[in-house]
């Protein structure tokens, strides 16, 4: 099948693959697998694949945002990808999480209207949440390497500056641990086009500080090493299915 903005073949694109907004994340992750091609470099989706423990593995680029993710998600399920998770990173949404912690979403809520979650349930709200397999092994590898974690439900928003303190402190209320822009995409995705789907989620920045600290995210060098660790808790869920 030939895709519009990934141009690879069905046989370049892994059963199991992991995506990320940043290009720059997604060669970093690529550096930790064997044998390793770059499969497409169109539209600037870096996607490479390689191999982990003999295990073919896909490594692609989402972009910024639920339009660029659901293009990417559609066209990887399209070329055979039967597993979808995310590694990505995330704002903390309540006090006691810290940036470099890892936060596994149980769920995601999202902005109802006019959105790209809506335009794939235009008569309501669908739940958004992730193969409930998944979720358990990650935890469970989480506990079995001694990786701190949080798991719980976040927000998916559609605005990178739009927060503000009272949304912090509405959505917080109700429950929700962190935001970031892309997982109510996929999970819905995984639901709609029968793939597995999931996301490890790294903290950059937590939104219940000052509004000076709300803006000074961690740069990718100083949450490459929780990258890393996440990426692997991921490698060992995917490859022991």
């Amino acid at each position: 099948m030939k895709t519009v903005h990934i141009l690879a073949n069905p046989e370049d694109i892994a059963k199991r693959v992991v995506i990320a907004g940043d290009p720059a994340r997604v060669k970093q992750l690529a550096g930790m697998l064997k044998e390793v091609k770059l499969v497409n470099s169109n539209r600037g989706y870096l996607t490479y694949t390689g191999y982990y423990n003999s295990i073919p593995i896909t490594i692609a680029t989402h972009g910024v945002g639920a339009p660029s993710l659901a293009i990417v998600v559609e066209e990887l399920r399209m070329l055979g990808a039967e597993i979808i998770v995310r590694l990505g990173t995330t704002g903390a949404m309540i006090k006691e999480i810290d940036i470099g912690d890892i936060i596994i979403p149980t769920g995601a809520a999202y902005p109802y209207g006019g959105n790209t979650t809506s335009m794939y349930s235009p008569n309501g709200c669908m739940v958004a949440v992730p193969d409930p397999f998944l979720l358990r092994k990650f935890m469970e590898n989480c506990e079995k390497f001694g990786i701190k974690y949080f798991a719980g439900p976040i927000f998916s928003s559609d605005a990178f500056y739009a927060e503000d303190p009272k949304f912090i402190e509405k959505w917080s209320s109700r429950g929700i641990i962190a935001i970031e822009m892309e997982c109510a995409a996929l999970f819905i995705l995984g639901l709609i086009r029968k793939f597995k789907s999931g996301a490890i989620l790294v903290v950059s920045n937590n939104l219940t500080k000052s509004e000076e600290e709300r803006k000074l995210m961690a740069t990718a060098e100083e949450i490459k090493k929780y990258v890393e660790k996440a990426f692997m808790v991921i490698l060992e869920t995917i490859t022991n299915i």
